[in-house]
């Protein structure tokens, strides 16, 4: 049982430093937009200053997700499993942009569903 504690409390550490590092890769896009460039066309092309203001945003809510998951709300596990959606979304459609990054985020983002989906409620309580 203590492995899964441990599961959630690296879970939850993950959502806030993945959200941290997203909300730094927003304000790159907003305040220095030409470090981004697409080399190919792709489906999914929005303005750099969009996805700034996009990563900022899901950056915010994911670290503070991440808090509350470490807090032991169970309204944070649930939250945090939507906007680790949310994130896998965001970042699939920034791949031309940043790909090894974005790639990342999302193996990462699928580990923090994993381990917030299997462990049970009583791990949170740590």
């Amino acid at each position: 049982m203590a492995w899964r504690t441990g599961l959630v409390v690296f879970a939850g550490t993950i959502m806030i430093v993945a959200g941290v590092f997203q909300a730094l890769a927003g304000l790159v896009a907003l305040f220095r937009n030409e470090v981004y460039v697409v080399g190919l066309n792709y489906v999914y092309s929005f303005d750099v200053t969009t996805w700034g203001w996009i990563h900022l945003v899901v950056g915010i809510l994911v670290a503070v997700a991440g808090a509350a998951v470490l807090a032991g709300q169970t309204w944070g596990r649930v939250v945090g499993v939507a906007l680790a959606v949310v994130s896998m979304l965001v970042n699939f459609m920034f791949i031309p942009y940043y790909p090894v990054w974005s790639l990342l985020i999302i193996a990462l983002d699928v580990f923090v569903i994993w381990a917030l989906c299997t462990s049970p409620r009583e791990a949170v309580d740590v």
